[in-house]
């Protein structure tokens, strides 16, 4: 059944479309790691470095507000044990909002767990994660936000993993005001990351690397004034909670459609190993509202 259902995901993948990458040296800071993070081929390619001293990480340089991110990762291979990459967009403070990947390493031989949440004004507890149908430590895959007025959808390789739907309506918070940086680091986690913390990080494999391409942002920009600016080459501006989405492409309205919708199903129903939507235990006061619609 398993390997049907990869046959039959591969047939459905959408290729993404073909557009310059962003320059990794001109989007991003690498903030920490003492040289562990590294920019190379003429800022086309960033890669990051965990040893028992240090992980890395880096930053983007713009803060958004709604947008389409794509990002190419290479996992790291063979003994992942320990280890978490982490690639999320995210604001600051005690109630700050975020969307997260995490992608939470394993022995040799047993797969990723790839890890979903979204926070809102401080709350997480949303987890969502999911196996992934091939191995992200053999070639570049890439893992996208589309984060609109409206919809968060995580996507790999184009496909819709899950959909955090605005249902602010029903007294549901969704993040839609604080303008949001993307992140991403890799870091020792071995107290929890890989079976619960059973199986810890085995450092004769250090250092680890995962490695980043293919960056593209099709997004509303924070510029100055806290006002954004929509659109690789749109000059609009518009102030945040207003009419933001001024210039933005098709994300900013897009929705799934009945047929993204069924793939969508199709890898929750062979792919999803968790969902706090059907785990009254994890949550003490009962499962979250949004669970029930």
């Amino acid at each position: 059944m398993a390997r049907m259902a990869v046959s039959v995901l591969a047939i459905l993948l959408v290729s993404c479309a073909v557009a310059a990458a962003a320059s990794f040296d001109k989007e991003f800071d690498i903030t920490w790691g003492d040289g562990r993070g590294k920019i190379l081929n003429n800022g086309q390619l960033l890669t990051l470095g965990l040893d028992k001293i240090s992980g890395s990480g880096f930053q983007s340089k713009h803060e958004y507000l709604f947008g389409k991110i794509d990002m190419q990762l290479k996992l790291v291979a063979g003994n992942s044990a320990g280890t978490v990459t982490a690639y999320y967009l995210s604001s600051m403070g005690a109630t700050h909002d975020e969307i997260d990947f995490e992608f939470l390493g394993n022995e040799t031989g047993e797969p990723y767990t790839l890890h979903t949440n979204v926070f809102t004004q401080g709350q997480g507890q949303r987890e969502q994660q999911f196996r992934l149908w091939f191995d992200p430590t053999k070639d570049f895959h890439t893992y996208s936000i589309l984060w609109n007025p409206k919809h968060i959808i995580f996507m790999v390789d184009d496909m819709p993993i899950r959909d955090f739907r605005n249902l602010e309506g029903k007294g549901i918070a969704f993040p839609k005001n604080q303008p949001m940086r993307l992140y991403s680091s890799l870091w020792n986690a071995d107290d929890w990351a890989t079976q619960g913390g059973r199986v810890k990080t085995d450092w004769s494999h250090a250092p680890f690397s995962a490695s980043y391409r293919g960056f593209k942002a099709d997004a509303c920009v924070v510029v100055a004034s806290g006002r954004t600016r929509c659109g690789a080459s749109v000059g609009k501006e518009a102030a945040p909670g207003g009419t933001a989405g001024a210039g933005a492409g098709e994300w900013y309205n897009q929705e799934l459609d009945l047929t993204r919708q069924q793939r969508m199903r199709l890898v929750q129903r062979n792919y999803m190993i968790y969902n706090y939507c059907t785990d009254p235990k994890r949550v003490a006061q009962g499962l979250p509202a949004e669970c029930s619609m």
